[in-house]
C-alpha cells in the first residue's frame, strides 16, 4: 500500500466514485486520470483502478498496481443503487474473486500467523453479525419460512452473470440456470431455493441467459427477502462463487462451491469446480474464524459515514446496524427516483 502522504493516480473512475476514492485513500494525494495512456511517465508511480476492467499491460511497467472492490461488509443497499459503502479492499497482487492469480487476501489466508487474539475477536465479529443477522448489502423486507416436512433445504443465490468474478472465478458452469440445473440433478429429493441477484431483482443489472426459467429447476424463487432471515431457514449453499457462501459458512451451513471464491479450497466447503492449480495455492486448512479473520478484520478498509475517518470493522459493524435502523422507514423519494434513472440506463 502507498505511504502516507504520497501521491497515486487513480485511473477510470467516475465523478461518482471520486470521492469515495479520496475517503479510502485519505491519507494520500489523489490525483485522477481518465484512462492508462493519461498517466505521467515517471517510473516508479502508484496507480489505482477499479476491479480488472483495466489490464495490467495497460499500465506503466513499473508501476505500483491496487486494485479496489466493495469489502464484504458493505452498505444498507446497493452498490448498483449508487449507495455510499462503508468498506471497499484494497488489493496490490490481484482482487479476491479473481482466481487467476493470487491475492492480498489468499496470500494472508495461505501464508500469514493469525494469533490468538486476532481469532477470538473474529469470533466475536462473527457471532454478532450472525446474531444480527447482517450481510453484504443489508436488502430486502420479507421473511421466508421453509415448508413444513421438508428435511433438506438447499439455497442457490443468483449472481449477474457479466461480473468478473464469474468470468475470473468459474471454471465449468458459468450460468444461473445452469448451476440449477446441475444442483438439481445431484440432489434431485432436496428442497431448491433460488434467490435472485439483488440488482437484477432491482432492474439494475440484466438477468442471466435463460434465468427466466429458473422455476423449472427448482421448487421455488424467492425475491424480496433478507438474506440474513433467509440463510438461517435453509440447510445447505449451493454456489458458483457469490458471497452468500461465505455468509451461509459463518452461520455454520454446508456450503458446495461449483466456482473458485476466495473462501473455498482451504477445508471449509466442498469444492466440485475447483481447478488443480488453485487447490496447489490453498493447500492450507483454515478454521472458520481464521478466514473470517482475513475477510472481514485483515483485508478490507473501513470508513465511517459519520466522521468520514478510518474505523474498524466493529465500528462498522454498529454503524451498519444504526443505518439498517433508519433505512427500515422507507427509501427516500430521491433514490426512489434515482433508482428509475439507473434503471432507464441498464434498459
Amino acid at each position: 500500500m502507498p505511504k502516507s502522504g504520497s501521491t497515486i493516480h487513480a485511473v477510470g473512475f467516475s465523478r461518482w466514485k471520486r470521492p469515495q476514492v479520496r475517503a479510502f485513500f485519505q491519507d494520500n494525494r489523489v490525483i485522477f486520470v481518465r484512462k492508462p495512456s493519461r498517466l505521467p511517465k515517471r517510473k516508479s508511480i502508484c496507480v489505482v483502478t477499479w476491479g480488472v476492467r483495466i489490464s495490467h499491460e495497460q499500465f506503466p511497467a513499473d508501476a505500483e498496481i491496487i486494485r479496489l472492490e466493495d469489502g464484504f461488509l458493505r452498505s444498507v443497499g446497493l452498490g448498483a443503487d449508487l449507495v455510499r459503502p462503508l468498506s471497499w479492499v484494497r488489493d496490490g497482487r490481484g482482487i479476491y474473486y479473481d482466481a487467476t492469480q493470487p491475492s492480498d487476501l489468499e496470500m494472508a489466508l495461505g501464508h500469514s500467523d493469525f494469533p490468538d487474539s486476532l481469532i477470538q475477536r473474529a469470533r466475536a465479529l462473527r457471532e454478532q453479525i450472525v446474531a444480527a443477522e447482517l450481510t453484504k448489502y443489508n436488502t430486502g423486507a420479507g421473511g421466508w419460512l421453509r415448508p413444513e416436512g421438508v428435511r433438506r433445504v438447499i439455497l442457490v443465490p443468483g449472481q449477474v452473470e457479466s461480473d468478473a468474478s464469474i468470468q475470473r472465478g468459474a471454471a465449468g458452469i458459468k450460468t444461473n440456470l445452469g448451476l440449477l440445473k446441475e444442483v438439481r440433478g445431484k440432489n434431485p429429493d432436496a428442497y431448491i431455493v433460488y434467490k435472485p441477484h439483488p440488482d437484477v431483482m432491482a432492474g439494475l443489472r440484466a438477468s442471466g441467459s435463460g434465468e427466466s426459467n429458473a422455476r423449472e429447476c427448482c421448487d421455488e424463487v424467492v425475491g424480496d427477502v433478507a438474506m440474513g432471515a433467509l440463510l438461517a431457514q435453509v440447510d445447505e449453499v449451493h454456489t458458483l462463487t457469490s458471497l452468500t457462501g461465505f455468509e451461509a459458512l459463518m452461520r455454520g451451513k454446508k456450503v458446495v462451491a461449483y466456482g473458485m471464491p476466495f473462501y473455498a479450497g482451504w477445508g471449509l466447503t466442498q469444492d466440485p469446480g475447483m481447478s488443480a492449480a488453485v487447490a496447489a495455492r490453498r493447500g492450507r486448512l483454515l478454521t472458520l474464524d481464521v478466514l473470517v479473520a482475513g475477510a472481514l478484520i485483515l483485508y478490507p478498509t473501513y470508513v465511517s459515514r459519520e466522521t468520514g475517518r478510518f474505523i474498524t470493522p466493529e465500528q462498522a459493524l454498529d454503524e451498519l446496524l444504526a443505518w439498517r435502523e433508519k433505512h427500515s422507514k422507507g427509501i427516500p423519494a430521491w433514490r426512489q427516483l434515482l433508482r428509475f434513472f439507473l434503471r432507464q440506463m441498464a434498459g
